[in-house]
């Protein structure tokens, strides 16, 4: 018997395998899985939101990681506020506001978002922080309690993180009249974190008044 021509098992299981066809599945899986692991950006928003919602729900006020609350931070005025990630729904540049009549100076108008008509409320002229106009910057930040959903206008966004819950205090003495009546603490830093539960809940942020006929 010739000896070349015997194959040992190991070589005979080589013989059978098609590596070229394992390294073409194994791309394609490997393509499938970062595809997968990317979702576009309707979907990432569409997660955050649930996650924002579910922790809200098993942490009550607090939305709370570890020993810290998650919020989005923005400039109203010149100063740094933050609201609880739990309560925003979502965040959008200002465009194609419509002002409605009969209205408190507090609420800016109505946009259309995606075929939602909300509110949006200029909390600057509700906490009487000084005005300086409105800007390619200003954002819509829309926060919703499940109950009751606006926008309120933000300056500029600064971004989301996290804040230690021990670096949180009450209140400061210069944060009086309305401000502090919607606050839920301030920072080392001095960013003023709103209590967006309450501004949800409160009827004096949304009036709803029909123009006169």
């Amino acid at each position: 018997m010739n000896a070349d021509k015997i194959l040992s098992p190991s070589d005979a299981i080589r013989a059978e395998i098609d590596w070229s066809d394992i390294r073409q599945r194994m791309e394609a899986a490997s393509a499938a899985i970062g595809h997968a692991a990317l979702p576009d950006a309707e979907e990432t928003r569409r997660i955050l939101t649930i996650r924002a919602q579910a922790l809200g729900r098993k942490f009550g006020s607090f939305e709370v990681i570890g020993e810290c609350i998650e919020v989005v931070e923005f400039v109203l005025a010149q100063e740094r506020y933050a609201v609880e990630l739990q309560y925003v729904r979502d965040v959008y540049p200002l465009e194609q506001l419509t002002p409605v009549p009969c209205t408190p100076a507090h609420v800016l108008g109505i946009v259309n978002l995606r075929g939602e008509i909300l509110s949006v409320i200029d909390i600057k002229k509700f906490f009487d922080l000084p005005d300086k106009g409105l800007t390619d910057l200003n954002k819509v930040i829309v926060l919703d309690s499940g109950r009751m959903r606006f926008g309120i206008l933000a300056d500029a966004i600064i971004g989301v993180h996290a804040i230690p819950l021990t670096n949180i205090q009450a209140s400061l003495p210069t944060l009086t009249g309305i401000r502090d009546e919607y606050l839920k603490g301030v920072t080392p830093d001095r960013t003023v974190i709103l209590d967006a539960e309450k501004l949800l809940a409160d009827t004096r942020v949304v009036v709803q008044e029909q123009v006169a006929a």
